[in-house]
């Protein structure tokens, strides 16, 4: 079965990009999503063939690193194929590349199949674990998303604030990407203008819905002062919804290569 890798232009929007006017981690996050989105529906497993089983894609862990971050108005193509499974995870791969052509960020995800009606989840099907066999040829340009610990019982807590409509998509949950704009916003903001992120992973462990309350736990990584593991918890019932891993460099002019 052929790879048939995916490849789309996007253009970084002014809505699209922070103070600094470089685009924004959740916006990366989500074109990734759309691409991911679009070559699923082509490749026969999408949101709507998988429903016909009753089943539905779960989004547990996605990976972005990054050697540049695109700016307002810049053009960047990003390129997915999936990459077989690794147990009950159907995996994705993905290339952030200039608009010529040069790499500027990796990055994977992992997806669960769940049952609508039981919420179990399911063994990928023979259509995805196909793909196993060509992971070697299509290579993998960053490691696979891991299970992360999340942040500190000393950790920094932030206000608690409420998921509004905004929050929300068509599953009537909140957006992955707004996980990753809800943790961006807990920094400070000479933090954001004075760093450039090289690396951000997440891992979903729970939904949230409209008007429930949250609040966000951050602690320093040992190794510096510029990595943050972050938890996005629900005061209601003090469920962990989400962790994630954020880290920086700190802004000299230069774009870091990646390895």
């Amino acid at each position: 079965m052929s790879m048939n890798p995916l490849e789309k232009e996007y253009t970084v929007h002014v809505y699209e990009t922070g103070p600094d006017g470089k685009a924004s981690l959740w916006s990366l996050f989500n074109f990734m999503q759309d691409i991911a989105s679009e070559h699923a529906i082509q490749l026969g497993f999408g949101r709507d063939d998988l429903m016909k089983k009753n089943r539905f894609w779960v989004l547990s862990r996605m990976l972005v690193e990054l050697n540049k971050v695109p700016s307002w108005f810049d053009k960047i193509k990003i390129k997915t194929w999936p990459s077989g499974t690794e147990n009950l995870f159907a995996i994705r791969n993905y290339e952030i590349l200039s608009c010529d052509g040069r790499k500027i960020g990796a990055g994977s995800s992992s997806w669960l199949i769940v049952d609508r009606t039981t919420k179990k989840i399911q063994r990928p099907d023979e259509l995805l674990t196909k793909y196993n066999n060509e992971k070697g040829s299509a290579g993998s340009p960053a490691r696979s998303a891991v299970k992360l610990t999340g942040a500190g019982e000393k950790g920094l807590t932030t206000s608690a604030f409420k998921v509004k409509i905004s929050d929300i998509d068509v599953n009537l949950h909140t957006n992955n990407a707004n996980y990753i704009r809800w943790i961006t916003d807990s920094y400070d903001l000479n933090f954001i203008l004075g760093h450039t992120p090289v690396m951000a992973e997440i891992n979903y462990l729970a939904e949230s819905l409209n008007d429930d309350e949250i609040v966000i736990r951050t602690s320093v990584e040992e190794n510096g002062k510029t990595s943050f593991n972050h938890s996005v918890i629900r005061t209601g019932d003090n469920r962990e919804l989400c962790r994630a891993r954020f880290s920086w460099s700190v802004n000299h002019g230069k774009d870091k290569e990646i390895r």
